[in-house]
């Protein structure tokens, strides 16, 4: 019995070796991480680029620090060096420019993105702590102060904005170049794959969909990552503001260690509670894709997409919607709750800090810029759940051309089509 593969070639296709490439990334990735928090920070020294000093300088000096200038190095160099040793060893690979070097580009201005966030969690300390001393007296801060401040922020939204452009530009083709490959694979299958139900409509939307949602998701979890990565320093230093907590008291670490137990909290709450609609969600594609494809071949004979047909598949289509609004109404009555709940929970959580005046504003507005930031990295799963849940679904259908043409067996939903009348009907 042939092993099954399980979707490998919707990677296979594109990135080199998918089961040897990714462990790699995932091996290099937190040896460079472990490195750097124990060596490789100091290591910048040498080159007469020790670790900052005091505190970061606030707008576009943030980046030109001898930290920043040896960290970007070293990030650089390292991501260089893990992308050689695949263009060789992968040689065979036709799109392992885009799949190994764009991938790499792509975290690379992922950790920029995030890096900005920093520099303007930065400047929001000495911001509003200047901002309020203004509103205590008149005339006790110069305009050109506040102004400075402004365009302290505009510099670094503009830079945030030019990146921001040129990242989705290259990321556009990055996925196409993906769907290419997906496209060329599939469509050399044809005819083993041709017999599948919506065989036109799985290589034509589903291999785009599944591309797209794949890179997005991954965005996303790189960011998370590097968010962590760039901000759990932050937040545990500024957890030395904060002494206590509501309800429990003190606490070593107190932000760090409510950041990872609300985000927990979110993330199992909506497992649960969503557990039903990834099969939902396919088998809503499954009766849309039979109802379409009755009526294009009524398009050209007579004998197809007669009233009893079509009205009994339309009813398919009317009852999955009607569940599947049902199942999204409480789970979107969860989810909805603990976001709008996430808005005041680090407010809740200084309120002792608050009460006994231990902190500033530019203080409380720095710390729940840093926290925000940290628990939004914890709630991957919290704020992806929706596309997570649509991706489980593309790839149930893309599976099945997996199966056809592996010569394996139909995956079990996939069989619930049988023959009746010479249509296909799904068996609910």
């Amino acid at each position: 019995m042939k092993k099954k593969r399980k979707c490998r070639t919707l990677l296979e296709s594109f990135f080199p070796k998918p089961k040897l490439f990714f462990p790699s990334v995932v091996l290099w990735s937190l040896f460079l991480v472990a490195f750097w928090y124990t060596a490789g920070e100091q290591m910048g020294a040498v080159f007469g680029l020790p670790p900052l000093a005091g505190e970061a300088p606030i707008g576009l000096g943030h980046f030109f620090t001898t930290a920043s200038v040896w960290f970007y190095i070293y990030f650089t160099s390292s991501m260089a060096l893990f992308c050689l040793f695949w263009q060789f060893y992968a040689a065979d690979n036709p799109w392992r420019k885009w799949s190994v070097w764009g991938s790499a580009f792509i975290v690379f201005t992922v950790y920029f993105s995030v890096d900005i966030s920093v520099a303007l969690n930065n400047w929001r300390r000495p911001t509003f702590d200047r901002i309020v001393e203004a509103l205590k007296a008149p005339n006790t801060v110069q305009a050109s102060e506040i102004y400075g401040y402004a365009l302290i922020f505009f510099e670094l939204a503009s830079v945030y904005i030019v990146s921001a452009v040129l990242i989705s530009f290259f990321t556009s083709h990055y996925l196409f170049r993906w769907r290419n490959a997906m496209n060329d694979y599939y469509y050399a299958k044809w005819s083993k794959v041709r017999h599948i139900e919506g065989a036109s409509q799985r290589i034509q939307e589903d291999t785009m969909r599944f591309a797209t949602t794949v890179e997005g998701l991954g965005v996303r979890l790189i960011d998370s990552l590097m968010t962590l990565i760039a901000f759990l320093p932050v937040l545990h230093a500024l957890s030395a503001n904060v002494k206590e907590l509501p309800i429990v008291g003190a606490v070593p670490y107190p932000l760090v260690l409510a950041a990872i137990f609300w985000s927990l909290f979110g993330t199992v709450l909506l497992a649960v509670v969503g557990v039903k609609l990834p099969g939902l969600e396919f088998r809503n594609q499954r009766v849309e894709a039979a109802y379409r494809k009755e009526l294009v071949y009524g398009e050209d004979h007579p004998d197809r997409a007669l009233p009893p047909t079509v009205t009994e598949l339309f009813s398919n289509v009317r009852k999955n919607y009607f569940r599947l609004y049902f199942h999204y109404m409480y789970f979107n009555v969860a989810r909805y709750f603990y976001l709008q709940t996430d808005n005041i929970f680090p407010l809740f959580l200084m309120v002792p800090a608050i009460v006994g005046a231990t902190i500033t504003y530019g203080l409380f507005q720095q710390i729940q810029g840093a926290f925000s930031q940290v628990t939004s990295s914890f709630q991957y799963l919290v704020n992806s759940w929706p596309t997570v849940i649509e991706l489980i679904s593309i790839y149930k259908r893309l599976r099945a051309f997996e199966a056809a043409i592996e010569e394996e067996p139909l995956p079990q939903i996939d069989q619930q089509f049988i023959e009746a009348g010479g249509r296909e009907e799904l068996a609910l």
